[in-house]
């Protein structure tokens, strides 16, 4: 008899955690921007060769990063429910298109900067 008790007990307990499990959301799926930080990293990635090469005198470097930072926090943010929407990574992306044109303009404008050390 104890038996049958333990095996309807276990066989309950399996069944309730098994939905508990299938209704909890997936946070670290859901709240996943793996494209948008493959292009923060590709942005500062051209920062730097900018700074490098000369290309971008120190102060529009430290303006482009400040840009950076902010559209960092601003991905944070979208973060934080555990979710990102779909007008969160819209606006994200609008944020990344705007920084990846303020890069370019700096980069190819009259404004440079000496080379670093051994350029």
């Amino acid at each position: 008899m104890k038996i049958i008790q333990r095996t309807l007990l276990a066989a309950a307990l399996a069944a309730l955690s098994a939905t508990a499990f299938a209704q909890a959301p997936s946070p670290a799926g859901a709240a996943a921007t793996p494209g948008i930080d493959k292009r923060e990293a590709n942005q500062d990635k051209r920062i730097e060769q900018g700074k490098a090469s000369g290309e971008l005198a120190p102060r529009e470097a430290r303006r482009l990063n400040r840009e950076q930072k902010v559209i960092d926090r601003a991905e944070t943010n979208a973060k934080a429910d555990g979710a990102v929407t779909v007008a969160e990574r819209k606006r994200l992306h609008k944020m990344q298109n705007h920084a990846s044109r303020d890069i370019k303009r700096q980069k190819h404008d009259a404004n440079t900067a000496a080379p670093g050390p051994g350029k």
